[in-house]
């Protein structure tokens, strides 16, 4: 089975990184599974396309990973049909930072607090992406970059914009999955760049 995992990361049907991604085909096929339920579902429900598509653009720029960067700017532009792709991707990369941001409870861990960028849409943006939107591009570069801010009054400013108990779980689940699927193509393509390195440092020559 070849997943956009395999794809993002160029492993090629039979190549060692192949065999050995092919022995955890639990996983393999759960991440594929997974990015086409979230990505697209046969029925969106309480999330669109266009907004699932958007979200999942910003965060893959907030993470700056080349090639899930472009599939999903690509994705976003595909299925944009009210002309703001291009907002998402210009908010996405004022809002990217060095994160993770945050504060402990009071504690020992208290010393590892550190403070950084709050993103918030501004108002003439807001008036182009619609409230819904906003608040859910808010809410991801929360997770992403504040994860220990996260916090009720931010659940609520989702439901004031008019998301539902559902949509928020979705937005939640898919700000996690890319997360996950980013570093997954982050560490193999690492490990391919390895493997390569090593083939050429250690070849005998002719």
């Amino acid at each position: 089975m070849t997943t956009l995992i395999d794809r993002l990361v160029g492993i090629d049907p039979g190549s060692p990184l192949d065999s050995s991604f092919a022995a955890r085909s639990e996983a393999r096929g759960q991440a594929e599974r997974s990015y086409q339920l979230l990505l697209h579902p046969v029925d969106a429900g309480a999330v669109s396309l266009l907004e699932r598509h958007a979200v999942a653009a910003f965060v893959a720029v907030l993470h700056d990973q080349p090639e899930t960067r472009e599939h999903y700017r690509a994705l976003l532009e595909r299925s944009d049909t009210g002309g703001i792709a291009a907002v998402v991707l210009r908010e996405a990369e004022g809002a990217r930072a060095n994160g993770p941001y945050g504060r402990f409870p009071k504690g020992p861990l208290s010393v590892e607090d550190r403070v950084g960028l709050i993103y918030r849409v501004a108002s003439e943006v807001r008036a182009v992406l619609g409230d819904r939107l906003s608040a859910a591009l808010e809410q991801a570069h929360l997770l992403v970059l504040h994860p220990r801010d996260a916090s009720q009054a931010g659940l609520q400013g989702l439901l004031d914009a008019g998301w539902t108990t559902t949509g928020i779980v979705v937005l939640s689940q898919l700000v996690a999955f890319l997360s996950f699927q980013i570093r997954v193509v982050s560490g193999l393509r690492a490990v391919a760049a390895a493997a390569v390195s090593h083939r050429a440092t250690t070849a005998i020559p002719a």
